[in-house]
């Protein structure tokens, strides 16, 4: 391949980069998250068995300033959920019982493209929990 064509499909494929890296995300969440977690706010909360993703990741980003420390604790809870580490309201817990460990179901390399996505999309713009903002996480940061 002479050198022109070779940049162009370097160009090509890290213009493409995003998408393909968003979507293989949203295929491992879905994969190894979605059959506890939602992707929306269902109309009969009687169903849910853990709290949607946008309210989990509200809580993550209210106590976790960065994104890089906010993918780092997503990828340890899910190995090693405690509750002392929680940053959700404290009756989530009384409700849905504690996250189960995940060691064996995900690896920490699926974990940190799965824990990306969810800092980068979620929650949605003008999300309101269910304390419409004013609560706070676990910590009480």
């Amino acid at each position: 391949m002479k050198l022109k064509e070779i940049l162009l499909t370097l160009g090509v494929v890290s213009a493409m980069t995003p998408s393909l890296y968003a979507q293989e995300a949203a295929i491992l969440f879905e994969a190894k998250c979605a059959a506890c977690h939602t992707t929306t706010r269902p109309s009969d909360r009687s169903t849910l068995v853990a709290p949607p993703v946008m309210g989990v990741m509200r809580h993550v980003k209210m106590t976790y300033s960065s994104k890089e420390e906010a993918v780092k604790f997503v990828i340890e809870y899910a190995l090693n959920p405690q509750e002392s580490k929680a940053v959700c309201m404290p009756q989530k817990i009384k409700h849905f019982g504690l996250m189960p460990s995940q060691k064996g179901n995900v690896t920490k390399e699926e974990l940190q493209t799965i824990a990306s996505w969810m800092y980068d999309n979620f929650p949605p713009k003008g999300f309101h929990g269910m304390d419409k903002g004013q609560g706070k996480s676990c910590k009480g940061k």
